[in-house]
């Protein structure tokens, strides 16, 4: 007999588990996919590391560049990625340009993220 030919058994009934939560609604998972698609990138991730080590969590755009083997236009475009995602705001002083992480836009990953780690640790216990 081949496997197209098995016989099918009787259908089971679905039983879904119960919610402990509501998931995330198509407009939060698409903010939150933007975040996580800025923050995909190494080099994206140290720019905003080095921010985020800084007093303050501000640096000047001449400071970043110390230890990242790229042009300065390719730095401006890796930091208008983290700005345009919300983890970032810039400020122009005189010549210089000074990023700012924005502490609520970590938060709300952290929130989600805890929420997911949250959900998984309930499964698997």
């Amino acid at each position: 007999m081949s496997k197209s030919q098995l016989p099918v058994g009787p259908v089971e009934a679905c039983n879904p588990s119960p919610r402990v939560r509501e998931p995330l609604s198509a407009d939060a998972a698409g903010e939150l996919a933007v975040v996580f698609k800025a923050l995909s990138d190494p080099i994206r991730l140290r720019l905003l590391s080095s921010i985020a080590s800084r007093s303050g969590q501000e640096a000047c755009v001449c400071d970043l560049s110390e230890g990242i083997d790229l042009t300065q236009p390719t730095i401006s475009h890796h930091l208008k990625v983290l700005r345009s995602a919300g983890l970032l705001t810039s400020e122009r002083r005189a010549s210089w340009v000074y990023y700012r992480v924005v502490p609520e836009a970590l938060r709300q990953l952290s929130d989600a993220l805890s929420l997911e780690a949250g959900a998984l640790a309930e499964v698997n216990a």
